[in-house]
């Protein structure tokens, strides 16, 4: 397989026989305003200045510290896109997989290859994703000179690290919350941590995140509320064992749209995040495309993640909220997916979380008779609320350990962190099982079928 051309670029730089000395140390007070050469030495790749040792002998070889960085934020950014695939599978699936439209095994699989095909659509939310609400970018999509190389590097891999740990711990409860606010928290926290409060675009928090968290979910429950409403009024005097087989065959083709939509969405908030990382250390310099081999990478992970499963997710959006029809799923479906994907054209980083939750609601709320779990519902709200300022908290925790140890020996003990705690979290998830095998058995008041009373403990054997 041919090496991208990027990714050779960095291996050739961390094999050089050229020694590449690191620069003077970032200054512990990074708020007022610095030159970039004053942070690090710009005649090497990251910002670092070149050295040699003597003539006529073997040259040493070492790795840059913005090297290493780079990779940790990399490998980190992938991650975050894996756990975003497995936690979001249920905003494409899970009316599918409840309504038996389709089996949990190929609803997955489905999902997996269209959120691969999707992340190569577009990638006008990948060049605006971070830009939005940190101010760690000028006006044209570059990074501020002052924050060039580690700092920045620091600051992103911070958020990536709240993100993550904010989705393993909603995903071990059995919460649809937002993995796109997640990123988003963690990089706020992290930048206020590096920045203080001018680190961060209010305005743009108000405007790309406040007020789509809001209107997203109404809008989509209008939507699919109107949309059920209008199906049963047309179909209504057709026999229901027809009614739903032909549904059920219709829902095949809506939430193939909404896992479509997903890739061309969710995928690209993490492309932008390891564009910028490669901007800050020097190894991009096209600030209107992403590099091919990232959103390849990026395309595999989110795959790969939405393949695991996420049964738990699954189970809360396709049983806990609403005993759905396949009229009702397919109406649901349709408006997810019209609303992701207009909002990937604008360029809007919306949650599709909060978009399918308000669209199964409004199916509820669309048909006379269909029970709706207010409880169930509340506790997802709550998520949503609290989301921002908890991905932002456990942000800002990071940038401080990982600046006070410094370098990249602060990076690596917050990386060495993130493992030690995902692990841990997956031990937790075996002590119940939600497998695709039972994430279809009846809602009893809780998330795990055997042990209703344990709704917020472990989780699935598979993801």
């Amino acid at each position: 397989m041919q090496i991208p051309g990027q990714l050779t670029m960095l291996l050739h730089q961390a094999s050089s026989t050229k020694l590449w000395a690191v620069g003077p140390p970032v200054p512990r007070q990074m708020t007022g305003s610095v030159r970039a050469d004053e942070l690090w030495p710009t005649s090497g790749p990251g910002g670092l200045r070149r050295s040699t040792v003597g003539r006529g002998r073997a040259q040493a070889t070492r790795v840059t510290e913005p090297l290493w960085i780079l990779v940790i934020v990399i490998v980190t950014a992938l991650a975050f896109d894996f756990t975003n695939g497995f936690h979001d599978t249920a905003n494409a699936m899970a009316t599918s997989i409840a309504t038996s439209a389709l089996k949990p095994q190929a609803a997955v699989t489905l999902a997996a290859l269209l959120n691969l095909v999707g992340a190569f659509l577009s990638i006008e939310v990948a060049l605006t994703v971070s830009n939005k609400v940190v101010n760690i970018q000028g006006s044209n999509g570059s990074p501020l000179p002052e924050l060039m190389g580690t700092p920045i590097l620091t600051i992103v891999f911070a958020g990536l690290v709240g993100g993550i740990l904010w989705n393993l711990v909603t995903w071990l409860l059995g919460l649809p919350s937002s993995s796109s606010h997640a990123l988003f928290g963690g990089l706020i926290g992290a930048a206020i941590a590096a920045l203080g409060t001018r680190g961060v675009k209010w305005d743009g928090v108000v405007s790309a995140i406040v007020i789509p968290a809001v209107a997203a979910p109404m809008v989509a429950c209008l939507v699919a509320a109107a949309g059920t409403w209008l199906i049963f009024q047309i179909a209504g005097s057709v026999p229901a064992q027809r009614r739903e087989k032909g549904f059920r065959w219709g829902q095949i083709g809506s939430a193939s749209l909404v896992s479509l939509a997903h890739g061309t969405n969710d995928a690209q908030k993490t492309m932008g995040v390891i564009t910028l990382a490669l901007i800050a250390y020097g190894s991009w310099t096209d600030l209107g495309a992403i590099p091919f081999w990232v959103k390849g990478a990026c395309a595999l992970a989110i795959a790969a993640g939405t393949y695991v499963g996420g049964w738990r997710v699954i189970r809360t959006l396709g049983k806990g909220l609403v005993e759905i029809s396949p009229p009702q799923g397919m109406a649901a479906e349709t408006a997810s997916a019209a609303i992701i994907l207009s909002s990937s054209h604008l360029g809007m980083a919306l949650s599709t979380t909060h978009v399918a939750a308000g669209s199964i609601l409004g199916t509820g709320l669309g048909r006379r008779g269909t029970a709706v779990r207010w409880v169930v519902a509340g506790r997802m709200a709550v998520a949503w609320v609290i989301t921002l300022p908890a991905a932002g908290v456990i942000g800002a925790l990071c940038w401080h350990l990982a600046h006070g140890v410094g370098g990249s020996f602060g990076v690596a003990l917050v990386f060495l962190i993130l493992l030690v705690s995902a692990c841990a979290i997956f031990a937790q998830s075996w002590y119940t099982t939600i497998t695709h095998e039972n994430v279809n058995d009846a809602w009893r008041g809780g998330l795990t079928p055997e042990q209703p009373e344990l709704a917020t403990a472990g989780a699935g054997r598979d993801l």
